[in-house]
């Protein structure tokens, strides 16, 4: 029984890509288990590993498949397996800092169209951290929607709305609430034809009871969890599933740690980026210059000072995210001290101190 790929997100640009490889299968890759794959063809799914020479040709993890990649195979004459060619240029990547690897980059899912961000109304709810995921969610090149779950255990919606007004300008915001279904239809509105969306969020926020209620039946595993938010993840594996409404979803394991490996500031900070255009001085750095617009919004109220400082966080993270292991240091000897000689003579200051 032939798969209709169409189904599971081939656009036209994708096909034509596909065409200029005429000995080689399309499929896309719906599972990722460390060294193996599952992906989808015009046969059906099969299990895939990486080509030798394609394996060899590649010189950083963020080169190698993930999920929602479309990929060129060569399939066994049995139909038994797939080897991995090539992967074909993303439309969207989605991408965070690889944990305890700063400066390495780790693929969360490609070829998105929306990123559901989601972050619960009880004890998950922090604006802070929803402002990394936005920061990293307009970088990967999708469109973000903030999903704010668990509705039905929040008494104070309205005031929790208020206080992300800053962080989601710009951004749509659904609430909702897979215990009574609100909001659920709402979600089901951006995935239509052959649209690709992804939920990310911190582990527990029901992300995966949000995707069965899509799916229409129990497909992942959901668990219990106490009403603080504390619980064990439950997708321990990126999976993409078709939707029977049309349109596919790609489900993420939870992230207990969101170092943020690129992102768009102009985007996730829009408001404080409109300022800086305001200020007196190009080179502002919004603290204690003149005709700084950033404090003069700051000083009126119309600018949160928390937030100024998650913005000048980011960019700080995203300015080392690059820098081998030296350079980082250098770079913070650098800021704190103003140099390698400058420490030098604050340490035998100190040392002097201690003597006494």
């Amino acid at each position: 029984m032939k798969t209709d790929l169409n189904a599971y997100g081939l656009t036209e640009r994708i096909a034509q890509l596909a065409a200029t490889e005429p000995t080689l299968t399309l499929a896309r890759v719906t599972e990722q288990h460390r060294e193996t794959y599952q992906v989808i063809s015009a046969t059906g799914p099969v299990a895939a590993e990486l080509g030798g020479k394609f394996r060899h040709a590649t010189k950083v993890a963020t080169d190698l498949p993930t999920v929602g990649d479309w990929v060129l195979t060569t399939v066994s004459p049995d139909d038994q397996l797939a080897v991995i060619q090539q992967v074909l240029p993303r439309q969207s990547v989605l991408e965070r800092a690889a944990v305890g690897k700063t400066g390495a980059g780790q693929l969360i899912a490609a070829n998105v169209d929306t990123i559901f961000i989601c972050m619960s109304l009880n004890a998950n709810f922090n604006g802070h951290r929803l402002e990394r995921y936005l920061t990293m969610a307009w970088d990967s090149g999708a469109v973000p929607v903030v999903v704010l779950t668990k509705a039905d255990l929040c008494a104070d919606v309205a005031e929790k709305l208020a206080a992300l007004a800053d962080v989601t300008l710009g951004v749509d915001v659904i609430t909702c609430s897979a215990t009574t279904g609100a909001g659920v239809a709402d979600l089901r509105a951006y995935v239509t034809g052959n649209q690709t969306v992804s939920f990310i969020g911190s582990s527990g926020v029901g992300k995966s009871t949000l995707i069965n209620s899509l799916l229409g039946r129990e497909t992942l595993v959901t668990r219990e969890i106490r009403t603080d938010d504390k619980g064990r993840h439950t997708t321990t594996a990126r999976e993409l599933l078709r939707l029977p409404s049309g349109g596919v979803v790609i489900d993420t394991p939870g992230m207990r740690e969101l170092q943020v490996q690129g992102g768009d500031l102009t985007k996730a900070f829009a408001d404080i980026t409109a300022l800086v255009g305001q200020c007196k001085f190009r080179n502002c750095t919004h603290q204690t210059e003149p005709g700084c617009a950033v404090q003069a919004a700051i000083a009126a109220g119309d600018l949160n000072a928390e937030r100024l400082a998650s913005y000048r966080k980011l960019e700080l993270e995203m300015s080392y995210s690059d820098m081998s292991a030296r350079e980082r240091e250098n770079a913070k000897i650098q800021r704190f001290f103003g140099g390698k000689k400058e420490m030098k003579q604050a340490r035998n200051h100190m040392q002097q101190i201690r003597r006494r």
